[in-house]
């Protein structure tokens, strides 16, 4: 159980590492780019805690 959580959670992080870099690479306005960003990181931060049992 507890390895299982830990490769689900190692792989939720490079996944939003990866979606973060291609934002990033997008050609679009830095307020945009901005705003992408910072949902990606709440969705993130949201499914992390669904993995460590908090939600």
């Amino acid at each position: 159980m507890a390895t299982s959580a830990l490769i689900s959670i190692l792989i939720t992080f490079l996944v939003i590492v990866l979606v973060l870099y291609l934002v990033a690479r997008l050609p679009i306005d830095g307020r945009a780019k901005q705003i992408a960003q910072i949902i990606i990181i709440i969705i993130g931060i949201i499914s992390l805690l669904k993995y460590l049992a908090v939600f």
